[in-house]
């Protein structure tokens, strides 16, 4: 029987109303991958930062136990100096600084505060070489993607002498080759480091991959542990246990009743910023029809986003032509307010830095772009807001205290119903969405595909951009693919398949 590092013992943890750990327990053998799966919101977060010091010893009741002796810890600092490093899913990376200070930033290789810059690169370099991060150690972070970002992430933890390394969904924002390199360079750190893991995910494909234990978390509360080499695991097992009810069906049915065009879009061409030279979206053509949910596909880099954004009231990039139509009347996008009053929304793939007021309540979330609607010589009626939020808190199943509660407070998938609510509100005719499932549960995804449903069943027109393309193809009655900023391929019906969406990517032309 393998040796227990970490044992967590009826861990309590509560906020303001609510009690957001529920007397948890959790043992983690050496030299292993454990798997922490739940909803949002169940908590699994919640309980990695009290482990990691974010939250102190004294807000929390119950104990935690490494290496037999009972930890304490205050901050971050403290639970580091064990070899207990937290990677969440928001990288904590400066990106303007270079791969080397960010490896060790906050660790930094000096003598009596002066910076030993020789040693700092050749130990960046080593430990680069490790996680198989081939930049220069002298590379802005906001050069390199952000599969490299999340390398960046673990050679600075290997530079703290990490035993215990807790990754908070680090596949969330990677395509499915860099998700797959990552997660192979986590087996390898466990074999040739022997590094303990834990890991959340809501990628069940890659828990069962990698993971030696599965602790399935809901409502607070410890469900079960999995032991994944004494008994087969199935991703519908595992499922049952997080949301409490069997999914016979990932993606509920649709009939395509699409009418005539109602979007469209023709010869788009977008420049870098940055760059002026280089075209980030090349002379694109697509349409979009009543009552259709349009997907877009393509590997991570390919130009989708810029392409919403640039739409989108020219949010991103320069030297932008083509033209839009809409209803068989071009029309005019040059800012957010021309693209709100045209009735074309944009719900962004980042929701915390782009999308929402985290200091702000749920409630002025939700009416943030409808203020007019709701105003009359300039004044909000106040009840009327009130009146919207609540109905569109209950018919999304946003789980929270109240429209009151700060949004940042909430867990990822009811911040993505809160910009749901908002866009849902403000009555659009077009609405994009671009990775509107990214770091969300099986639960949740099911209940916002249920919203996309039901838009395009009101007659809606939505575009959906997505990195999984068991969803694009679950959700989408066609299929644009994309790739180096062109579309390579239109696919549709029985032709819509993972094998035709690659084909076309590598083909470059379907």
């Amino acid at each position: 029987m393998s040796r227990i590092l970490l044992e967590m013992q009826d861990i309590v943890k509560e906020f303001p109303g609510v009690r957001a750990l529920d007397h948890v327990n959790i043992q983690v053998a050496e030299k292993s991958i454990h798997a922490l799966v739940g909803e949002n919101g169940a908590g699994k977060s919640t309980l990695m930062k009290v482990l990691s010091g974010v939250y102190p010893y004294g807000t929390y009741e119950g104990s935690i136990l490494y290496d037999g002796i009972e930890c304490k810890f205050n901050n971050i600092r403290e639970s580091e100096t064990k070899g207990i490093v937290i990677i969440h899913q928001e990288l904590a990376l400066i990106p303007y600084l270079s791969i080397m200070e960010n490896i060790f930033l906050g660790n930094e290789q000096a003598v009596r505060g002066v910076i030993n810059w020789d040693k700092c690169r050749c130990e960046a370099m080593r430990l680069m070489e490790v996680v198989g991060l081939n930049e220069r150690p002298e590379t802005p972070v906001n050069k390199i993607g952000v599969g490299k970002q999340q390398l960046v992430e673990i050679a600075k933890a290997l530079s703290k002498n990490v035993r215990l390394l807790i990754l908070d969904e680090p596949t969330a924002a990677l395509n499915d080759e860099d998700s797959a390199k990552l997660l192979d360079l986590i087996l390898r750190l466990r074999k040739e480091r022997e590094m303990t893991g834990i890991i959340i995910s809501h990628k069940l494909n890659e828990v069962t991959k990698v993971a030696d234990k599965i602790t399935v978390i809901r409502d607070g509360a410890t469900i079960e542990t999995i032991d994944c080499h004494m008994q087969q695991i199935t991703e519908e097992r595992i499922i049952k246990g997080m949301v409490g009810r069997e999914i016979t069906n990932r993606y509920p049915r649709r009939e395509n009743k699409a009418g005539e065009v109602r979007f469209e879009v023709k010869d788009w061409v977008v420049h870098s910023p940055e760059y002026r030279e280089r075209l980030i979206v090349d002379h694109v053509s697509f349409q979009v029809r009543r009552g259709e949910v349009v997907g877009i596909a393509g590997l991570m880099g390919a130009g989708r986003t810029e392409l919403a954004m640039s739409i989108f009231g020219r949010s991103y990039g320069a030297g932008i032509s083509g033209r839009v139509f809409k209803d068989g009347k071009e029309i005019q996008v040059r800012s957010v307010s021309d693209a709100i009053e045209n009735g074309i929304a944009y719900v962004t793939e980042d929701r915390k830095s782009q999308g929402l007021i985290l200091i702000d309540s749920i409630r002025a979330n939700i009416t943030l772009p409808s203020l007019k609607a709701l105003s009359r010589l300039g004044i909000v009626n106040e009840n009327e807001e009130v009146k919207v939020c609540e109905e569109y808190f209950n018919k999304l199943v946003i789980k929270a205290t109240d429209i009151h509660q700060l949004t940042g407070n909430l867990s990822g998938g009811n911040q993505q119903k809160v910009m749901l609510a908002r866009w849902i509100y403000a009555d659009p005719d077009v609405l994009i969405l671009d990775e509107p499932t990214r770091g969300i549960d099986v639960g949740a995804k099911y209940e916002i595909y249920c919203i996309i449903n039901e838009l395009a069943e009101s007659g809606k027109s939505v575009i959906v951009i997505s990195s999984e393309l068991p969803e694009v193809l679950g959700i989408s009655d066609r299929v644009y693919v994309m790739n180096e900023g062109r579309f390579v391929g239109e696919v549709s019906g029985e032709e819509a398949t993972s094998e035709n969406i690659m084909h076309c990517i590598m083909q470059s032309n379907c």
